[in-house]
């Protein structure tokens, strides 16, 4: 669905209207604006009119007032992680997360005032030193907004001891269509609105009392058991989880809770997930703090993954329990009682914090795993159906047999102790019938939601999925209180119309349904596919630095949406649609990816698999086929093939060096090769392959065939590929790696012939030459591959191109496999050697993974070797801004600079000037020396200078 004729005519008038009232007020109804807001992370797609992000509560009592007066409809938004489809509309998108001010913390009376744009982890890390906490904890905490919250009456796994968003409200300030401000409290409300909503619920106490408030997790509809008499008619809560269909929250006022100091975890096993989901009424009298379910299926999703599968209690169903107690005495006998009640097959009192966090991280791998783990793709729509807990086990039983029904498949998990079930489901939505048996299963399973006396929502709201389902939970009466309730606020149905009241059909508007017949989803099914693998959840939108994540880099330095994963995913959903953006040429395309520094942080931390890099690159090849390239294509994006003709002429290399060192040859040439006039050029030198010792040098066909003696390497003979980086451009120390290597007990030989990746192409899009050098390096490193002679590379971005684009590109070679399988880093093969490294006690070493070592390779195993080695180590999380090209390319040299400001200039600040700088990646060096004025070592260079002489 898109903004309609009327609409664009109304945003006329909103302009014009708006301008009287704030002229500072911006309305962006670009393309690319409208690209961004099209859906949430949801299954829905609305194209709105326009995006507005107000500043303060004068700004939205303006946009509420002048969207009423023309008729215009307004839907807030705060962080866009809206499962439902409740942060999507055709009129205005009123984005709030900029109002994010915490204006009051109470501590005497453990409340805090404040604005909604507010993150509930940047709320979190406020309070935590206060000895504090906000209780409800949902999965989005890092990015989901405070405002987003009540909204949807957030939950999390802790609702269940700290409670509900709308449990935690104890005053709030709420902005209604015609600009008006309502102030929400309990009792002593006195505002027109509240009067009237009072009279209405005398009325209808009946209807209230018998189909509301049955369990904590009934939050369907809007929560009328708030408004009864007994309850102190309290507004404040009652305005959680109505979605915004009744005004904006401008402020809210919400209560704290102080954690008792020691936590211990349970795990029990159970003969299945249903029968753990038996067990719940014996596990609540102990008060846990969370209560998670999960089954087998989940597991073995979490290990085809590769990530750590800790010991689990025997079983084929799982429930992990956190306790709290003020002593860990108190919390150990608490956990004893509760295994020894739990009836479960096997049970585990777990002590240790590493031990626990491995285990809960399980259930949070697994969840967001499930949505890309089955054979189709899965999608959120009945995402969080709850019943109440001493029925869970039975609805879990009933639900598999609905899917089997309807031949669908989900995993199942959530928070069994408020009978809360997540469930991503395959639906068809891509085929031709696929939203009329998506609604006909939805359908199905509200009713067998509501036969177990449950909830279709049990934290992420009803939206456009399930609002149309209200009639199988509620009678007419209900239905017409809600309608009631939204005239008082809301007569014309400005505020998020579609939702809860007069609800849009749970199956129009689907956003691959609408996209599944345009000409490039015809024309690229694959690309089509891949760019709709991200569901917007948003996990790009928050910092993930601090926790060793990358994504997203040029996010956190600009902290705009169009430059984060979620947002270049959406525009390019937008491109594959066709309707909004049009081509692989649209300026909305070029602008939404400038600032992608192909890092593939995306690749390894966002829950879907979403890799921008990729996308980016085929981006690049479809817009620039038989179209004149960017000089940097042509320069920086070929640049082995410049090093190499460099290299053919002796002295040529020297001679280049002196002669760039003149500054106006300096300027022409950066001008010529499009990069910044601030970035020093490299260093060209001949290649270091052909100056290490005979002994040391092989070809491919030499090592295969090479009867050389390495009986005193009791590892054997390993090959070091020298990619065109560390070739010819200074500043790798090629014999410090085969001096560490030797130490470990290999026979070390540097590969002396050509095997380019194809690395600079592939980032500039020009992917026909990047086959041609990929299968041309096959040639080289297959033989030693198929022979069982490991590759070690030199330069991280290069050895990650054989585990992660090589097998896209090449893939159909039978060779890329087995070489991705036997190209190896430095740390890998002195972590397979059991090697010791040298002491590095009293060093302190910060250390900045390059991001595709980090996103690809894995850095564990370096880090283990340092750790190993003694050494006080500091992984810098997040990206150094250099990114090979892109740090250098003019106009992007400010954004480069902001995000090495993020991350590693402040980590290399605080570690002082004894620390050592650790960065194998080439751009990462050249950041570091540029930026920090400081020399950064490969680890290779810092292992072999502190072996013993």
């Amino acid at each position: 669905m898109t903004a309609t004729a009327s609409h664009t005519e109304q945003l006329a008038d909103f302009r014009a209207e708006l301008r009287h009232l704030d002229p500072d007020i911006q309305v962006d109804d670009s393309r690319l604006a409208r690209a961004l807001y099209s859906s949430d992370a949801s299954i829905y797609r609305v194209v709105p009119a326009a995006v507005v992000h107000p500043h303060d509560e004068a700004q939205v009592r303006a946009l509420c007032q002048t969207a009423s007066a023309v008729g215009l409809p307004i839907t807030s938004r705060g962080a866009g992680t809206s499962c439902a489809g409740n942060a999507v509309g055709p009129g205005i998108i009123v984005d709030l997360s900029g109002m994010d001010e915490i204006t009051d913390v109470d501590v005497e009376h453990r409340c805090v005032r404040m604005q909604p744009g507010v993150v509930q982890e940047q709320l979190q890390r406020v309070l935590r030193p206060l000895g504090l906490r906000y209780g409800p904890d949902p999965s989005t905490s890092s990015r989901c907004t405070i405002g987003g919250m009540i909204g949807n009456n957030a939950c999390g796994p802790r609702a269940l001891a700290y409670g509900r968003t709308a449990d935690t409200i104890e005053s709030a300030r709420l902005v209604i269509a015609g600009g008006e401000v309502e102030h929400l409290a309990a009792a002593a409300s006195s505002d027109w609105a509240s009067e009237r909503v009072s009279a209405l619920v005398e009325r209808n106490l009946g209807t209230i009392r018998t189909q509301f408030g049955s369990f904590s997790r009934q939050l369907s509809g809007y929560s009328m058991e708030h408004l009864l008499p007994e309850n102190h008619r309290d507004m404040a809560k009652f305005i959680a989880g109505t979605e915004g269909t009744l005004g904006i929250v401008t402020e809210a006022c919400v209560s704290l809770v102080a954690e008792r100091p020691c936590s211990i975890t349970v795990a029990l096993g159970y003969a299945s997930m249903a029968e753990a989901a038996d067990a719940i009424t014996t596990l609540l009298p102990f008060r846990p703090v969370a209560c998670e379910g999960f089954g087998r299926r989940i597991v073995e999703v979490v290990a085809r993954s590769g990530k750590p599968v800790p010991d689990l209690p025997r079983g084929d169903g799982w429930i992990f329990v956190e306790l709290r107690a003020d002593s860990n005495a108190q919390a150990r006998r608490d956990a004893n009682a509760l295994v020894s009640a739990s009836n479960a097959l096997d049970g585990r009192v777990v002590t240790d914090e590493r031990e626990a966090a491995a285990l809960w991280r399980i259930r949070a791998d697994g969840a967001g795993l499930a949505g890309v783990s089955l054979e189709k793709p899965a999608w959120a729509g009945w995402e969080d159906a709850a019943v109440p807990p001493e029925r869970l086990g039975a609805y879990l039983r009933d639900f598999d047999r609905l899917l089997a029904e309807y031949d669908l498949h989900g995993l199942p998990y959530g928070h069994f102790g408020e009978g809360c079930v997540h469930c991503r489901i395959d639906y068809p939505l891509d085929e031709p019938d696929g939203p009329a048996r998506y609604k006909q299963f939805v359908t199905a399973a509200a009713e067998l939601v509501a036969s177990h006396g449950g909830s279709m929502s049990g934290e992420h709201g009803d939206g456009r999925a399930r609002s149309a389902l209200l009639p199988t939970m509620y009678s007419p009466e209900a239905l017409d209180l809600f309608a009631g309730i939204k005239h008082i606020f809301d007569p014309h149905n400005i505020m998020n119309p579609g939702v809860l009241v007069d609800p849009h059909p749970v199956e129009e508007n689907i956003r691959v349904h609408q996209a599944r017949t345009s000409p490039l989803t015809l024309s690229h099914p694959d690309f089509a596919a891949a760019v709709h693998q991200c569901t917007g959840v948003g996990k790009c939108i928050a910092d993930n630095s601090g926790a060793g994540g990358v994504m997203c880099p040029s996010h956190q330095a600009s902290g705009l949406e169009k430059d984060s994963t979620r947002g270049r995913a959406k525009v390019l959903q937008e491109m594959v649609n066709g309707t909004l953006v049009h081509g692989w040429n649209s300026p909305e395309v070029a602008e939404a990816l400038d600032l992608c520094m192909a890092c593939k942080g995306c690749s390894r931390d966002c829950p879907t698999g979403t890799d921008m890099a990729k996308y980016r690159s085929r981006v690049l090849y479809e817009k620039y086929r038989h179209r004149l390239r960017p000089r940097s294509h042509w320069t920086m994006g070929q640049l082995p093939r410049w090093e190499r003709m460099m290299d053919a002429i002796p002295g040529l290399a020297r001679t280049a060096n002196a002669v760039l060192s003149v500054p106006p040859i300096t300027h022409l040439a950066r001008w010529v090769a499009g990069v910044d006039q601030r970035r020093p050029l490299p260093r060209f030198r001949r290649s270091v392959r052909r100056e290490m010792p005979p002994a040391h040098r092989t070809s491919s066909a030499q090592a295969v065939r090479s009867g050389r003696d390495v009986s005193q390497a009791p590892h054997g003979r390993v090959v070091i590929w020298v990619d065109s980086f560390s070739d010819r451009l200074e500043g790798c120390d090629l014999a410090a790696m085969v001096a560490v290597l030797a130490n470990a007990g290999y026979a070390p030989e540097v590969l002396t012939d050509e095997a380019c990746c194809g690395l600079t192409w592939i980032t500039t899009g020009q992917l026909d030459t990047a086959r041609h050098r990929l299968r041309t390096a096959l040639d080289v490193l297959g033989p030693l591959a198929e022979a069982g002679i490991p590759v070690v590379g030199v330069e991280p971005s290069c050895t990650a191109v054989w585990r992660s684009d090589a097998l896209d590109l090449v893939g159909d070679d039978p060779r890329t496999e087995v070489v991705a399988r036997n190209v190896h880093t430095l740390a890998e093969m002195l972590q397979a050697a059991r090697w010791t490294p040298p002491s590095l006690a009293g060093h302190v070493v910060v250390a900045q993974p390059h991001c595709h070592h980090a996103s690809v390779l894995g850095f564990g195993p370096d880090a283990e070797l340092l750790r190993a080695a003694g050494a006080e180590l500091r992984v810098v999380g997040g990206c150094c801004g250099y990114a090979g090209n892109f740090g250098v390319e003019k106009g992007h040299y400010e954004f480069s600079v902001a995000v090495a400001k993020h991350d590693l200039l402040p980590a290399i600040e605080e570690a002082g000037p004894e620390a050592i700088i650790l960065a194998d990646g080439f751009s990462c060096r050249r950041q570091t020396s540029e930026l920090a004025g400081r020399r950064a070592l490969t680890l290779a260079e810092l292992l072999a200078s502190h072996l013993p002489q």
